[in-house]
C-alpha cells in the first residue's frame, strides 16, 4: 500500500522533554499486550507546501513518540465522489486505512471561511457501511486547521459536525494555527510556539481516548433502535423462509 511519509527526521527538537510525559500504553490500554493505537491521518491542500499536510506530519510525530502507528493519506489522484466507482484504486486505499485505523487526525486549511473540498471529497468517500463493517463508528477523531491569516475555527466546527456524523468520537480538544505560513520552517518543521503545543496536547488526549475506548467501541455506540431493526430483520427472513 503506497502511503505518504514524511520525508523529515522522525524527531521532536521542540518538545520540552521535563514536561512531555508520554502516555502509558500498558497502563491505559484494556490489554497491556495489545497493538499499538492506528492513527490514519487526512490533510486538505495538495499545494507543494501544503500547511495542511505539514502540521499532520508534526501531529504523526508526535503520535509515534506516544507509540502510535500512523499512516497519512495522500489525497492527490482522488476522485470527485461520485466520479468515479469504488474500485477506484485511490477510493480502494483511502477505505482500507479507514477501516485499518482505531482514530483519525483531520487537518485542513480554511478557504473562503470553510474546509477545502479536498477534505471533504476524502470524508465522503469514507462510507458508513462498507459490507457489513463501519470503518468511523466508534473510533477517535482530532480536529486541526490552519489559516492564511487570523485564527478561525470554521473548518474544525465544519469538521466536528462531520465527525458526529459519521459516529466518531471527536475529542474536546482541537487546534487552529493562525498565519500559518510563519509557522514553519524553510524544512516544513513547526517552529516552538504555543501552537505547536496545542498539537501536542490534541495528540496526546486522541491518544488517551483512542487507548480508553478502542477495546470497547461496539459497546458504547450500541443502540437500542439498531437493536429493533436487527430483530424485525431476522424475524422478516425467519417468516420467509417458513412460508
Amino acid at each position: 500500500m503506497s502511503v505518504h511519509s514524511p520525508d523529515s527526521p522522525d524527531t521532536l527538537p521542540n518538545l520540552d522533554e521535563t514536561a512531555f510525559e508520554a502516555v502509558d500504553t500498558g497502563q491505559l490500554a484494556a490489554d497491556p499486550n495489545a497493538e499499538p493505537p492506528r492513527i490514519l491521518l487526512l490533510y486538505g491542500s495538495l499545494r507543494e507546501r501544503s500547511y495542511s499536510r505539514l502540521a499532520a506530519e508534526e501531529a504523526a510525530r508526535i503520535l509515534r513518540r506516544l507509540g502510535a502507528s500512523t499512516q497519512l493519506f495522500n489525497p492527490s489522484g482522488l476522485p470527485l465522489p461520485d466520479d468515479a466507482t469504488p474500485d477506484h484504486p485511490k477510493v480502494v486505499q483511502l477505505r482500507e486505512l479507514a477501516a485499518w485505523c482505531d482514530g483519525f487526525v483531520w487537518s485542513s486549511p480554511e478557504r473562503h471561511g470553510a474546509m477545502t473540498g479536498i477534505m471533504k471529497a476524502q470524508i465522503d468517500w469514507i462510507p458508513l457501511n462498507m459490507g457489513g463493517v463501519r470503518p468511523t463508528q466508534g473510533k477517535t477523531l482530532a480536529v486541526m486547521q490552519v489559516c492564511g491569516g487570523s485564527q478561525s475555527f470554521n473548518a474544525v466546527n465544519q469538521l466536528r459536525l462531520l465527525g458526529r456524523w459519521m459516529r466518531l468520537i471527536t475529542i474536546p480538544n482541537q487546534s487552529s494555527v493562525p498565519k500559518a505560513f510563519t509557522e514553519f520552517d524553510d524544512d516544513g518543521r513547526m517552529k516552538p510556539s504555543p501552537y505547536f503545543n496545542r498539537i501536542v496536547d490534541v495528540m496526546e488526549e486522541l491518544m488517551k481516548f483512542t487507548l480508553l475506548t478502542r477495546s470497547c467501541r461496539d459497546y458504547l455506540v450500541d443502540r437500542y433502535s439498531e437493536r429493533v431493526e436487527s430483530a424485525e430483520e431476522v424475524s422478516a427472513r425467519v417468516n420467509q423462509r417458513s412460508l
